[in-house]
C-alpha cells in the first residue's frame, strides 16, 4: 500500500492523479503546510527539503521525496505511462516541468495571487515568464497530441495540474487551441478526476 504524505497543491495532484491512473491502493497524509508541519523533525527525516510530496511504499519499505522522481518509481513499478522505448523523450518533458513550468507558475502564483500590488517587478516578471510557458506548450501541443508524443505519460500527469491552476493566470487558455485540446482531452479522465480531487472535498477541474 502507498502512503501519500502531501497537501492540496499542483505537486500534490500530479501523484494522486497517477495512483488513481495506475489503480493502486493508497491513502492520504495530510500535510498542513499552512502551519509548517512540513518542517517537523519526523517529516524532514524523509523529506530533506521539507517539500511535499512524499509517498511511503509500505510494501518495499521505502520513501521517495520530489514528485518527478515519484512519478518515475510509479510509472516503473505499474509499468504504465513510462514506456522504456520512450522515456529519452519523456525524462524530457518531465524535466522541463519539473524546473521550468512549475517553478516558474508557481512565482506567478505568489506575485501575480497570494501577494498583488507587493512587487510590480514581480508581477510584471512572472506574468511574461508563464504567458511565454502557455506559448511553449502551445507550440508544442499544436503539432504532438500529448507531450512526449502520441503516448499520454508521466509528462502530461506533472505538466496538467498546473495549467489546471489557469484561472488564477489570468493569462486566457482558450486562446491557446493546443495547449486547450490537451487540457481538456485530460480533464475528461476519470482517473485525473478522481485524483485531481485530492482531499476528497468534491474539487472538480476548472473549466476552459
Amino acid at each position: 500500500m502507498i502512503e501519500l504524505l502531501t497537501a492540496d497543491t499542483p505537486n500534490g495532484k500530479k501523484i494522486s492523479i497517477m495512483l488513481e491512473e495506475i489503480n493502486f491502493k493508497y491513502k492520504v497524509t495530510k500535510i498542513n503546510i499552512s502551519k509548517d508541519e512540513q518542517f517537523k523533525p519526523e517529516f524532514k527525516k524523509i523529506s530533506p527539503f521539507s517539500k511535499i510530496p512524499i509517498i511511503i511504499d509500505h510494501h518495499e519499505k521505502i520513501s521517495l521525496f520530489e514528485s518527478g522522481a515519484i512519478l518515475i518509481y510509479l510509472g516503473e513499478k505499474s509499468g504504465k505511462f513510462y514506456k522504456k522505448d520512450q522515456r529519452t523523450i519523456i525524462n524530457q518533458w518531465l524535466m522541463g516541468q519539473m524546473a521550468y513550468v512549475g517553478p516558474m507558475l508557481g512565482q506567478h502564483h505568489q506575485f501575480h495571487h497570494y501577494n498583488p500590488g507587493k512587487s510590480e517587478f514581480g508581477e510584471k516578471r512572472y506574468f511574461k515568464i508563464s504567458e511565454r510557458i502557455y506559448k511553449e506548450l502551445d507550440a508544442r501541443l499544436s503539432q504532438s497530441k500529448f507531450l512526449a508524443g502520441e503516448d499520454y505519460t508521466i509528462a502530461d500527469i506533472a505538466t496538467f495540474p498546473w495549467i489546471a491552476r489557469h484561472e488564477w493566470h489570468d493569462i486566457g487558455l482558450k486562446k491557446f487551441k493546443g495547449l486547450t485540446r490537451w487540457y481538456k482531452e485530460i480533464s475528461k479522465r476519470e482517473a485525473v478526476q478522481k485524483g485531481y480531487d485530492l482531499l476528497s472535498k468534491g474539487d472538480r477541474i476548472p473549466e476552459v
